[in-house]
Order: structure tokens, then C-alpha cells, then sequence
């Protein structure tokens, strides 16, 4: 009988079984292993989801609270330019940028004046709504704590007039 048990053990097809046990406990090993990653996974998804969902939040947060104080502040600047000293400050901007066009578009005067006002007086709209950068002409003119001067002198303008021929012609004696 002792015989017969090892010739049991060695047979083989008893190796086949070994063979075989051998490759099952490794494959239960890499499939332990890569549940173990696979739950690894899972988590590190679970948690970046969770901060994203937290930035997110926090996102929509700022932007509905500078919503809030883009309208607040429109509503101020609506205020402000209700303003009698400041209707008077944009009627002149609006004449000052219609007149900085008029002198490019000459032809036509009257025409050309009313689609001048108009265009300017369209961009200030635009620039109040927040659209268009601010172009503010007297504001470089008169502001900014530096001298300039806006219109030249008599004698500059004569100077002016006799090498610029354009110049000449506006002025009227």
C-alpha cells in the first residue's frame, strides 16, 4: 500500500493537479490584489468627485455673490448718473466725441452731426452697461493730475494753420 501512495503522489496526473493549484492560488492572489486596487480606486474617485463637487459649490457661490454686486454696483452707477452734474458731464462727452467726428466726416454736416450724436451717445451707453471699455476724452484732458492742454493757443494755431491746411479751413476769422 505504501507502494500505491507514492505512486499516487507522483503520478501524473497528480502533477497536472499541482500544476494546476499552483496557477489557481496565483490567479485568486492577482484577483485579491486588483479588488484591493479596484476598491482603491473607487475611492480616490469618490473622494476627488467630492472636492469637486465642494469647488463646485463654492464656484457658483462667488459667481451669484458677484452677480449680486455687479447688479448693486450698475444700480449705483445708474444712480449716479442721474445726477444733474453728471447728465451735464455725459451731454458733454456725447457732444465732444459727435464733434471729434465730425471734423473726420465733414461732408454733409447735418447728417453726419445727428449720426455722430448718436453713434457716441450709443457708446457711452454701451460703456455704462459695461460692454465697451471707458474711452473718456475730457477725463484725459482735464483729469489725471497732468497739465495738457486741449486747445492750442492763438499763435500756436497760426503756426499750426499755415503748415496743416485742414486746420486752416476750419478756422473762421
Amino acid at each position: 500500500m505504501a507502494v500505491m501512495n507514492q505512486e499516487f503522489f507522483t503520478h501524473p496526473a497528480a502533477w497536472g493537479f499541482y500544476a494546476g493549484s499552483v496557477f489557481t492560488v496565483l490567479a485568486l492572489y492577482q484577483n485579491l490584489k486588483l479588488k484591493g486596487e479596484l476598491s482603491r480606486f473607487r475611492r480616490h474617485l469618490s473622494d476627488k468627485l467630492e472636492i469637486e463637487a465642494d469647488a463646485m459649490k463654492k464656484t457658483r457661490l462667488d459667481l451669484e455673490s458677484l452677480r449680486k454686486e455687479n447688479e448693486t454696483l450698475r444700480v449705483k452707477v445708474n444712480a449716479l448718473n442721474e445726477l444733474p452734474d453728471r447728465k451735464i458731464q455725459r451731454d458733454l462727452e456725447v457732444y465732444a466725441r459727435a464733434e471729434k467726428r465730425m471734423l473726420i466726416n465733414v461732408p454733409g454736416f447735418a447728417p453726419a452731426w445727428e449720426n455722430a450724436k448718436t453713434e457716441a451717445h450709443g457708446e457711452l451707453v454701451e460703456e455704462e452697461h459695461g460692454k465697451v471699455t471707458p474711452k473718456r476724452i475730457f477725463a484725459r484732458l482735464f483729469g489725471g493730475g497732468v497739465d495738457r492742454v486741449a486747445l492750442p493757443s492763438r499763435e500756436d494755431g497760426a503756426k499750426s494753420s499755415e503748415s496743416d491746411p485742414r486746420i486752416g479751413a476750419q478756422e473762421s476769422p
